[in-house]
């Protein structure tokens, strides 16, 4: 799954790359088609006030011929509760513990810190870990942040955090880039509701903003602490996100 950050690529107009120029193959990459592929993923950074380095072509090649459906696995959860009303449908789920990988960014704007961080676990997913191979993709990638106490502005520090395939789990790579830690995480109380397109700090309060007014008052939910679920490639228009609250009632 090719991540530079999550949001939507729609926007780039004639930067934008064919399809079929970004499709996944079982053959490397030539010379042209990569310096294309990350040309394209820098234009879409300056969209998002990042800067893509060429050390990254290696990567985003990488992931891309990877880009397989079959190869994303899901992170494990089961439904405790599910609500639909007029098609918008609200799923309280519950994620086992497990381990994540996870790396912390503290830029001006959550789509920064976002896209820097993913950036990085990248080259974690691509073999620079102590296992020296390509890990495999999970989904969905997590984006977990604060808002402060008024609700309208976001804390600096922002976690993303990539779920080790399950092969994984029981004795996971080391990560080369001290920046990355893995951590064990408990098991996950959500309340999710799925929404489509991109996931800007304007987007994501007002995600927020529709599923307290969905839920109404209810206790035992973080008033403050939030995470955004990220499912698909960014270069795919109206992609599925989630906003999850969380349950102090683990």
């Amino acid at each position: 799954m090719a991540l530079i950050s999550f949001e939507d690529l729609a926007a780039l107009d004639d930067e934008q790359l064919d399809d079929d120029d970004i499709t996944d193959s079982s053959e490397p990459m030539d010379d042209e088609n990569e310096d294309r592929l990350l040309a394209h993923w820098q234009a879409v950074g300056r969209t998002h006030h990042v800067s893509v380095p060429r050390e990254m072509t290696a990567p985003i090649a990488e992931m891309t011929r990877r880009n397989q459906e079959t190869e994303r696995e899901p992170v494990p959860y089961s439904v405790i509760s599910k609500r639909e009303k007029l098609g918008d449908v609200i799923e309280e789920r519950l994620y086992p513990a497990g381990k994540w990988a996870c790396i912390t960014k503290s830029e001006k704007m959550y789509e920064q810190s976002i896209s820097l961080a993913f950036m990085q676990l990248m080259r974690f997913i691509c073999k620079e870990s102590s296992a020296g191979k390509y890990l495999g993709m999970t989904v969905p990638v997590l984006a977990e942040f604060q808002l402060t106490e008024s609700g309208t502005d976001f804390m600096k520090d922002v976690v993303t955090a990539y779920y080790l395939p399950a092969q994984y789990q029981s004795n996971p790579p080391q990560p080369n880039d001290p920046e990355i830690t893995i951590s064990h995480r408990g098991p996950m109380r959500v309340i999710t509701h799925v929404f489509y397109g991109t996931t800007t700090e304007e987007t994501v309060q007002r995600q927020i903003q529709l599923l307290w007014e969905s839920l109404g008052e209810m206790e035992n939910v973080h008033r403050h602490n939030y995470m955004v679920a990220t499912y698909e490639n960014p270069g795919v228009p109206g992609r599925r996100n989630e906003i999850w609250f969380i349950r102090t009632d683990q």
